[in-house]
């Protein structure tokens, strides 16, 4: 893609922080565009704060801190900044902060307030897939009560999912295989998701023990839409993704399946008028290859890396453009330039993981504490996303992941594994615990070396942590 300097936004503040907003700073940088990084004091060594043409306080400590929309648009104002990249997480999928923003006439870099609003609840997703004519998952609508899942359930059959319509991240789930099941998760459902997401509201979905999670990274100007390819993200954790692939092995087994997909997520996102950039998730069915909306992802996705490898495109710099020229009072990129980023297949094989400071043995608890030596892998086709070095403090505050490293090959899904393995053993990371070493034996398994994932992979996946725990030290305390 162009290094040309944006025309219209010179200043650009990034509402995150992590790995992410050092990528975003980054991607201002090649634009010619200053950039403003907000950091907390438990922050202030971070690799975002020293990077940035221009840093500001947060008051607050913790995550809190960088999800106080009034005060962050609040620096906005004083700083001068045109307009707001909000990346993953925090600020970035909140439609009230989004709609602020432009009303004080600063540019959210992503999507329309109403496209963000539209996603915002799950059941009303569902309703927008149905119109678009995307498949949607045999469900229900929202639930009034026990008696009304009860009837609900007898008429799907199990087993089924409960979900809070208002969730995210993998929260708000609850596997049901029986009446019992469902009378205790609607309980339990329902009532995390009024204490985390402020909406009660919860409904059925069928479940697939034996399915893909896999998604297709579009991206728009509010007339076309252009897609790159598929991810597929079915090795998760607890609900959260571990390692991503590009393009997915299961759709490269199923001649046609992509074609349909991304056609599907099109679709969908023609229906919302969608600017910028976004990810439409489908669950696919192992067995028939059926493929169902999930949900849209009104922002980047922290996977996005592996698209870029495989599509030779910069969807930071996309984000970009699109808001430089709304900035500029035009619609968003002119169609025929949007057009010519995209491409029909992947080129290439491009794998990521997620690297945590976490502690495998304690059902991989975060490990906070001083990264005394750190050292990336590096070479060709080896990228990595972080925003530790040598010295960072691991704060129990954040998030623990430190670091997202990514492999890409043209020699295909074999040569991108090992290129992973062997990074992984070039990376250290002195200091605290991490995932490492589970990660390796995720790349090392039958199952990712056949390409044979599902969503329940690494749930059956034995792993036992080369480490002991100290339950009482000491000066007599042995090993």
């Amino acid at each position: 893609m162009s290094f040309e300097p944006l025309r219209h936004i010179r200043k650009v503040l990034v509402a995150n922080r992590g790995e992410i907003a050092v990528r975003c700073i980054k991607a201002c940088r090649e634009l010619g565009v200053t950039s403003v990084s907000i950091i907390t004091e438990a922050d202030s060594t971070s690799l975002h704060a020293r990077l940035a043409d221009e840093f500001v306080t947060l008051p607050g400590l913790d995550s809190t801190a960088y999800s106080d929309g009034e005060s962050i648009l609040e620096i906005c104002k004083k700083v001068g900044a045109d307009a707001i990249i909000p990346g993953y997480g925090f600020l970035s999928e909140n439609v009230e902060f989004a709609a602020a923003a432009n009303e004080a006439g600063i540019t959210f870099i992503g999507p329309s307030p109403e496209s963000i609003n539209a996603m915002g609840l799950k059941h009303e997703a569902r309703t927008i897939a149905e119109a678009a004519n995307v498949p949607v998952i045999p469900g229900s609508p929202l639930l009034s009560n026990v008696g009304h899942a009860l009837e609900a359930a007898r008429e799907l059959g199990f087993p089924l999912m409960m979900k809070a319509t208002g969730g995210g991240g993998g929260m708000g789930l609850q596997i049901c295989y029986n009446e019992d099941g469902i009378e205790r998760a609607f309980a339990l459902v329902e009532s995390r998701a009024g204490a985390l997401f402020k909406n009660t509201g919860v409904f059925l979905e069928k479940y697939y023990p034996l399915s893909h999670h896999i998604e297709v990274q579009i991206a728009g100007n509010g007339e076309e839409i252009v897609k790159f390819g598929e991810r597929e993200c079915s090795l998760q954790r607890r609900h959260q993704k571990v390692v991503e692939e590009a393009p997915s092995p299961f759709v490269e087994r199923n001649p046609g399946l992509r074609e349909k997909m991304l056609h599907a997520a099109k679709q969908y996102a023609l229906q919302l008028k969608y600017k910028s950039v976004g990810t439409v998730e489908f669950l696919v069915d192992d067995e028939t290859a059926d493929f169902f909306f999930l949900e849209m992802n009104t922002r980047l996705q922290v996977e996005h890396g592996i698209s870029e490898l495989c599509y030779g495109v910069d969807l930071v710099h996309l984000m970009l453009r699109q808001a430089d020229y709304e900035h500029g009072g035009q619609h968003g990129i002119p169609s025929y330039m949007l057009r010519s980023f995209g491409r029909r297949d992947p080129l290439g094989w491009a794998i990521e993981v997620r690297v945590y400071a976490e502690i495998p043995m304690l059902d991989f608890a975060p490990s906070p504490g001083v990264l005394q030596l750190v050292n990336w892998p590096q070479g060709e086709g080896v990228c990595v996303d972080t925003w530790v070095e040598s010295g960072q403090c691991i704060t129990p505050l954040y998030d623990p992941l430190v670091g997202k490293v990514i492999v890409h090959s043209l020699d295909g899904r074999a040569a991108a594994q090992q290129k992973m393995i062997v990074a992984l053993a070039d990376t250290v990371l002195q200091g605290t615990q991490t995932n490492l070493a589970y990660l390796s034996k995720i790349l090392e398994s039958d199952a990712f070396i056949t390409g044979f994932t599902l969503t329940n992979t690494l749930s059956n996946l034995e792993y036992h942590a080369c480490a002991v725990q100290v339950l009482d030290p000491g000066f007599f305390t042995t090993v």
